[in-house]
């Protein structure tokens, strides 16, 4: 038997070759704070950049190959590639080993232009997306310059199709309902040699989805979750109904049943700038906490 430095020293090295997620942002697609934004939600990061939070996207890294993929591609590329660059140094070149897309609404791939030739000039970056999300991209201006130039490649994605990064990771997309003007939207389970992912930023209601969340959960280890408003008054003037999303209040209720294992996986993201969860001293980050779940933070990591 292996004594206790010993045990250690074979964790520490098991830690240091694990692939692992890392939390790149946490806030909607307009980050936090938001353009034009001077209420007291957006006031405190205006006046405090530390506060400051980027748009949702998750790195999946893998230290033994090198590989680096991204899910999904930012405005908030440029900021979130230096941090990824500083938590895992690229073994050569820009280092992005692919990027997936959940679907067309702005915060989820804008950050692409980076890649074209004002930029980056990058040459041939795998990106993975459905079917009307890749038709998307090659049929409109200014992404269809992308694919022209080879500064992407696009790569299909088929619903629960999994593509496999390397032999010990592989990324599988979940057709979610969500406001799909421009393309289907999907969540992604990523899966590594020890733990399970999901990633959910954007869904219409849980009860709208054909499939049952709770049996989802079910099927990983984590699971970052929509929790774009936190309850029905947070944007007064504003028909949620237009723009809808499980309230923060509705997920609370509806897993509350559930048992302390599954309600631990549960990491909520992709915060309003209005959401009071963007704040961790606030009562509704309490009532997150105090429910047995909690919230993504940026910099977070989930090994694999």
């Amino acid at each position: 038997m292996a004594q206790p430095y010993e045990r250690d020293r074979q964790m520490q090295e098991t830690n240091a070759i694990a692939p692992y997620i890392l939390v790149l942002g946490i806030a909607q697609d307009g980050g936090f704070p938001q353009a034009g934004c001077r209420k007291p939600c957006c006031q405190r990061a205006w006046d405090d950049p530390s506060k400051t939070r980027w748009v949702v996207s998750l790195a999946v890294v893998d230290p033994v190959s090198g590989g680096r993929w991204l899910i999904e591609c930012t405005p908030d590329f440029k900021q979130q590639l230096h941090a990824l660059n500083g938590a895992s140094p690229p073994a050569q070149g820009l280092g992005i080993s692919g990027i997936f897309l959940t679907h067309a609404h702005i915060g989820h791939y804008a950050g692409l232009v980076n890649l074209g030739r004002e930029v980056l000039g990058a040459r041939n970056i795998p990106t993975y997306a459905m079917p009307r999300m890749n038709e998307f991209l090659r049929s409109h201006g200014p992404w269809k310059q992308l694919v022209e130039l080879q500064n992407v490649e696009l790569r299909p994605l088929e619903a629960d199709q999994a593509i496999d990064l390397n032999d010990r990771l592989k990324v599988t997309p979940i057709l979610v309902p969500h406001r799909d003007e421009f393309s289907e939207t999907v969540a992604f389970r990523i899966r590594g040699p020890s733990q399970s992912v999901l990633f959910l930023p954007d869904i219409d209601k849980w009860d709208r989805w054909e499939r049952k969340i709770e049996t989802e959960l079910d099927q990983v280890d984590v699971a970052y979750l929509d929790a774009t408003f936190f309850d029905a008054g947070e944007l007064p003037g504003r028909d949620l109904s237009e723009i809808p999303h499980p309230l923060a209040v509705e997920s609370i209720a509806r897993f509350a049943g559930l048992s302390r294992e599954s309600r631990n996986k549960i990491r909520f993201i992709h915060f309003n700038h209005s959401n009071p969860l963007l704040d961790a001293e606030s009562a509704a980050a309490r009532q997150i906490h105090q429910s047995g779940m909690h919230l993504a933070e940026q910099g977070e990591r989930v090994g694999l």
